[in-house]
């Protein structure tokens, strides 16, 4: 019975000696179900930022419990930065605005103010943001039309009913102060009109581009009017093969995309060079030359608007055609 008794107290001993651990994990039940509160209020890091010299900003906000925000940045030019997110806060790994806009124009220089609406509890909260310079887009400029039609630059247009192939400086523009306007009625042809641009316009070395065609972006930013859906625009790229200075279209590659049901606004489109196709009237086909994709053997760009003949009229707006390397265009 003596022995019974000692088993008895050992056994019970490392229990009496243990402490409970009161830490406790996940999140506290009175932040998890209790009123929404903001713990630290809306802020940004710097009230002036200069885009051009590669400067950001950044917000912070903090709330005792994880929702959806909208962070809306407004240019003294209209243009729009749209952030949003759920989350309990606000920081540099997901507000950042690096002078970047969601709808166009891009953002000029001026006082901007920044809005975040927080769905918990419905509320807004503002401060202002005093941009100094604008951020530059970079990468090798085939078109902005800043200075016009340019010489070598070759536009034909049909003689349709409306025909429209001109620089525009009115309403909404991308980037800069101009854009180029394409738009007409043809009853008996798909083309209604177009534009080349040739390397020989852009003087020695052409294009300037470089040979790794996985890491080059062909952008450009298109706007289709919202009640006109019938416009196609083709870009086709010419590649001089053996450098004799002419294209020839039975034994050099001819690549191509097509852009198709086009979204009503101004929208930026990119494509990698690689991810170019050989089209046919529309239709995949095989490359005429060696079949690769040799952008710095650019011969010439050229740009088609097209709709359907028995469509009617049709109309797109085209701004800021440039390629750029590493990733896709920023405006």
């Amino acid at each position: 019975m003596k022995n019974k008794k000692i088993i008895v107290a050992l056994f019970f001993l490392p229990l009496l000696s243990c402490k409970r651990n009161l830490k406790t994990e996940g999140p506290n039940l009175e932040d998890l179900y209790g009123e929404f509160k903001i713990l630290q209020p809306f802020q940004v890091s710097s009230g002036t930022v200069d885009f051009s010299t590669g400067e950001s900003v950044h917000f912070t906000c903090k709330f005792n419990k994880p929702s959806d925000w909208t962070l809306t940045i407004t240019g003294p030019n209209k243009a729009k930065k749209i952030l949003t997110g759920k989350s309990n806060t606000l920081d540099l790994n997901n507000a950042v605005w690096n002078g970047t806009t969601t709808h166009f124009p891009t953002f000029s220089t001026g006082l901007c103010d920044a809005e975040l609406f927080v769905k918990a509890d419905s509320s807004y909260h503002k401060l202002k943001v005093q941009v100094n310079g604008k951020k530059k887009p970079g990468g090798q400029v085939v078109a902005d039309f800043e200075t016009g039609i340019q010489s070598g630059w070759k536009v034909f247009a049909q003689t349709g009913a409306n025909m429209s192939f001109l620089i525009r400086d009115t309403g909404i523009i991308p980037e800069g102060g101009k854009y180029y306007d394409m738009g007409g009625a043809v009853n008996w042809d798909w083309l209604i009109g177009m534009i080349d641009f040739p390397a020989s316009a852009y003087g020695t070395g052409g294009f300037k581009l470089g040979g790794n065609p996985d890491d080059l972006y062909f952008n450009v930013v298109i706007n289709r009017p919202a009640n006109l859906t019938n416009g196609i625009v083709l870009f086709q790229f010419r590649e001089d093969e053996n450098s004799d200075g002419l294209f020839n279209t039975n034994n050099e590659d001819m690549y191509s995309i097509e852009l198709n049901n086009l979204k009503s606004g101004w929208q930026i489109y990119s494509i990698k060079y690689s991810e170019l196709v050989c089209l046919v009237n529309g239709s995949p086909s095989t490359p005429k030359g060696n079949g690769r994709f040799d952008a710095d053997k650019l011969f010439q760009i050229s740009c088609l608007f097209l709709a359907n003949p028995s469509s009617g009229y049709s109309k797109v707006g085209m701004d800021y055609i440039v390629f750029t390397q590493g990733k896709p265009l920023e405006l």
